[in-house]
């Protein structure tokens, strides 16, 4: 048994050309995408990018684990206690692959990146690529086809491969030049919108979408005043979306010619999605909506399981337990994540009712995906212009520009049952009693917005009369929580 495991940084599915984008941003991906089967809605359990992986890698919601936030306390697993051993006895996702038998390899800097090192647990071979997420493909992929070369004939391996170019900055090179320069690209984002978000204010907000008061890439405009701004900023995106592709066929072909594509195990996602103007966010991944914890999710299992589409709600680390069992694994005990293999080797749709999101990087935020809508709670705007509750209809609008929370008491009801029933199932079975987004709270909020009122609203003041009287009510709202802060630190 051979598993190639392509993990794409800051990838959404909606653009993909095989999730019908309407640019052809993954030719390669595309491929894969028709054999395999297809999740529609897939999500990771908690986001950003260190919770992301966490929750994926110890198959637990961040709750259990510990890991919500990017600093802090809660950046760090929960330490297992009298019980552990001579060696941690917690099994990991590569872990469950070793198990299998398969030489297990990982070419990525995150454990670098995130000072995480139970990053590599399981891993046999890990290969750091050595600009802690700041590399190219043409930077990493690389080592993966030197390693290729040398043991890809062999039997038994797992190899995963960690692109970064759909993260900003978007670093493509110039030489590449714009693939889409003259393609059409999705127009919800009118002038209207754009008006609106730049009377408004949030981190990455329309006003200052690379977080500095400047273009930080020759692919990206300094502010988002017109769809034509928008447009240049959505072709950085892209384009480094095609990038990462065209370097997943790389990967493809040198296997290929090592004569073991065809049977070759293969697994495409990423850790978490890309606001792109949603919630007015611009090229980051700040909230449990629709959009940030939003993954891709392609298995091909040759032989296994047979080509299609899941409509069904997953969590991502429902998927990779159904592929765990598919290859003959079995699932721990204390994971959160649900296995649906019989149900994918029939062909069947599966998936769960409903599913809990949370988000404590840049904002504190707990969400319930169930039937066609998203309700958002948020504890933590993030020093973002968001309301406490938020109710989005993901069917007819899936950019979240219509607050249906007042329209809809019902929903919203719903909403607030189902985090509180899932909340105390899931302190019920902890092994802690405090919730680690508290634990975030008490520490003076995100940890990528802790301690910047002061800096964030005098900058608010500066543009105008309008932006200074946000700056009022950010201080009435989080001048107690920072000055807590403040003073026990």
């Amino acid at each position: 048994m051979r598993v190639l495991y392509i993990d794409i940084d800051t990838l959404r599915p909606d653009h993909l050309s095989c999730y019908g984008y309407l640019r052809k941003t993954s030719l390669n991906i595309d491929r894969i995408a028709a054999e395999g089967a297809r999740f529609d809605y897939c999500y990771a359990t908690d986001t950003p990018c260190l919770p992301s992986r966490a929750a994926l890698f110890t198959g637990m919601f961040g709750i259990h684990n510990g890991v919500v936030n990017h600093g802090g306390v809660a950046a760090d697993l929960r330490l297992e206690g009298p019980q552990r051993g001579f060696k941690d006895h917690r099994q990991h996702l590569p872990d469950l692959f070793r198990k299998l038998g398969l030489w297990t390899v990982s070419v990525s800097p995150f454990g670098e990146r995130h000072t995480s090192m139970w990053f590599y647990k399981g891993f046999n071979e890990m290969i750091n690529t050595g600009k802690s997420g700041h590399e190219r493909a043409d930077e990493v992929v690389p080592h993966a086809l030197d390693w290729i070369s040398r043991k890809g004939k062999t039997d038994n391996w797992l190899l995963h491969v960690n692109f970064w170019d759909p993260h900003a900055p978007y670093l493509t090179p110039a030489e590449y030049g714009n693939p889409f320069e003259n393609q059409p690209c999705e127009d919800w984002l009118t002038q209207d919108i754009i008006d609106a978000q730049r009377a408004s204010y949030g981190q990455r907000c329309a006003l200052d979408p690379t977080g500095c008061g400047k273009a930080v890439s020759p692919r990206t405009p300094d502010q988002i005043r017109t769809p034509a701004d928008y447009r240049r900023w959505i072709d950085g995106y892209d384009v480094g979306i095609k990038y990462a592709d065209d370097h997943v066929g790389k990967i493809l072909s040198a296997l290929d010619k090592q004569g073991v594509l065809k049977d070759t195990v293969i697994i495409i996602t990423s850790d978490h999605g890309e606001n792109q103007g949603e919630l007015n966010i611009y090229g980051d991944h700040h909230t449990a909506d629709a959009i940030t914890p939003w993954v891709p999710m392609i298995l091909h299992v040759p032989g296994t399981l047979k080509p299609g589409v899941q409509k069904g709600l997953y969590y991502q680390f429902d998927a990779f337990a159904s592929l765990i069992e598919l290859l003959g694994g079995q699932i721990p005990g204390n994971w959160d994540a649900k296995s649906f293999a019989a149900e994918l080797k029939k062909g069947k749709q599966a998936g769960r009712e409903s599913l809990v999101l949370s988000h404590s990087a840049w904002s504190c935020q707990r969400s319930v995906r169930f039937d066609d809508y998203i309700f958002i709670r948020t504890y933590h705007s993030g020093l973002k212009n968001l309301p406490d509750y938020m109710l989005f209809d993901l069917k007819k609008d899936i950019h979240e520009t219509h607050n249906l929370a007042d329209q809809r008491p019902d929903l919203v009801g719903r909403g607030l049952m189902i985090l509180d029933q899932w909340h105390t199932e899931q302190m019920k079975r902890s092994n802690s009693e405090s919730d680690p987004m508290w634990t975030v709270m008490r520490e003076g909020g995100p940890y990528h917005t802790r301690g910047q009122l002061e800096k964030y609203c005098k900058w608010l003041e500066s543009l105008d009369k309008v932006h200074a009287e946000h700056a009022k009510h950010l201080r009435e709202q989080y001048g107690p929580l920072e000055r807590n802060y403040d003073k026990d630190n």
